[in-house]
C-alpha cells in the first residue's frame, strides 16, 4: 500500500467514524455527546438507551460496513474488467440480489436470515448469467457493461412484477427497501455485514497478488498465475458476495460501488484504485449521506439511496462521456 493510499484511508475512516459518532447524538431526539458516551457505557434512561443503542448505533455501524462492502465490490469489479463503468449496481448484481430478497419478502413471506440467503442466491445466479453471456475469449469490460445493463433491465421488470402482485403492505415495505435505507437496522444487519467483511477481507489479502497480476494484462496474468482467465473467478465471487450481503443488510444503495473507487483513484492520481482506501471512502459516503438524509428534510426522513443516487448519477454520466471521448479519439 502506498503512503498516499494509507493517508487517504486513515483520513476517510477517521471522518467516517466522527460522522457516525455525531449521528448518535442528532435527530428528533437530540442527545449530547457526553450523554451518548454515558449511554454506551450502560447509563441513561430506558428511552435514551433505546434511541442510541437500539436505533442509532446499529444504523451507523451498518452504514459503515455497507459502504465499505459496496466500495470494495466496485473496486474489484473495475480492476477485473479494466473498466471504470463496471460496478455491481450498473451491471445488475445488486438487482439480482434485490430480486432474490424480494422473492423472500413478498412471495415466501420470510424475513431476517431468509432475506440474506435470497439476496446471495439472486446475486450469484445473476453473476453466472452475465458471465455466461459476456464471456467470449476473455472478459471485455464494455461487453460486460452492456450485457449487465440488459440483465439489470430484465431483473427490474421482474422486481416491478413482484411489487404489482404483492399485497399493499408488503409492496410498501419492499418499495422502501428497494430505495436503499438504513432505517430500522438491528444487530442482525450489523452481524450480517460484519461477518461478511471479517471473512472477505482476509480472503482479499490472500488474493491480492492475483489482483495485481491482472493489472499486467490478461496474457501475462494467465502465464504467471497458471490459471485460465488469470484467476478472475475467485475475485469475482468475492465481489458478488460483498454486493449481495451489503444489499441484504441495507437494500440496493445505488452508485456507492461506482463512485467510491473513482473518487479514490482521482484523489490518489494513480492508475489503479487502492482497495483499502476505496473501502474507507465508501464508508464515509454512506454514513454522510445517511446523516444528511435524516436531517435535511426533518422531520421527514429520506432513504439514503436517494442521496447516493444524486451524487452517483452525474458521476456515471461523466464516465460515459469520458469513455465516449476516448473511444472517438482512438
Amino acid at each position: 500500500m502506498s503512503r498516499s493510499s494509507l493517508l487517504l484511508g486513515t483520513t476517510a475512516w477517521t471522518l467516517a467514524a466522527l460522522i457516525a459518532a455525531c449521528s448518535l447524538t442528532l435527530g428528533e431526539y437530540p442527545i449530547s455527546f457526553t450523554d451518548a458516551v454515558s449511554i454506551l457505557g450502560g447509563g441513561g434512561t430506558l428511552i435514551e438507551r433505546d434511541v442510541v443503542i437500539g436505533d442509532r448505533l446499529p444504523r451507523a455501524l451498518t452504514g459503515l460496513g455497507v459502504g465499505a462492502a459496496f466500495a470494495l465490490s466496485g473496486a474489484i469489479l473495475q480492476r477485473i474488467a479494466g473498466n471504470p463503468l463496471v460496478s455491481p449496481d450498473v451491471i445488475g448484481i445488486n438487482s439480482g440480489a434485490a430480486l432474490g430478497a424480494l422473492i423472500v419478502l413478498t412471495v415466501l413471506g420470510g424475513s431476517g436470515l431468509m432475506t440474506v440467503v435470497g439476496a446471495l442466491a439472486g446475486a450469484l445466479l445473476t453473476a453466472a448469467l452475465i458471465l455466461a453471456i459476456a464471456y467470449k475469449r476473455g472478459l471485455n469490460g464494455f461487453r460486460l457493461v452492456l450485457v449487465g445493463i440488459g440483465v439489470a433491465a430484465m431483473l427490474g421488470s421482474g422486481i416491478s412484477l413482484l411489487l404489482i402482485r404483492a399485497d399493499i403492505y408488503r409492496a410498501l415495505v419492499a418499495a422502501a427497501w428497494l430505495t436503499g435505507s438504513l432505517a430500522n437496522r438491528t444487530t442482525l444487519h450489523v452481524t450480517v455485514i460484519g461477518l461478511t467483511l471479517a471473512v472477505v477481507v482476509p480472503t482479499l489479502l490472500i488474493l491480492a497478488r492475483q489482483l495485481r497480476l491482472l493489472e499486467l494484462g490478461d496474457d501475462l496474468a494467465q502465464t504467471l498465475s497458471g490459471r485460465a482467465g488469470g484467476g478472475r473467478t475467485p475475485l469475482l465471487l468475492v465481489a458478488v458476495v460483498l454486493a449481495a450481503m451489503a444489499t441484504a443488510a441495507a437494500g440496493p444503495i445505488g452508485f456507492v460501488a461506482l463512485v467510491a473507487p473513482q473518487i479514490t483513484r482521482r484523489i490518489l492520481a494513480e492508475r489503479q484504485t487502492g482497495l483499502a482506501a476505496s473501502a474507507a471512502v465508501g464508508a464515509l459516503i454512506v454514513v454522510s449521506a445517511d446523516l444528511a438524509a435524516r436531517l435535511l428534510f426533518s422531520p421527514t426522513e429520506l432513504p439514503v439511496g436517494v442521496l447516493t443516487a444524486i451524487l452517483g448519477a452525474p458521476m456515471l454520466l461523466y464516465l460515459l462521456a469520458r469513455a465516449n471521448r476516448i473511444g472517438h479519439a482512438g
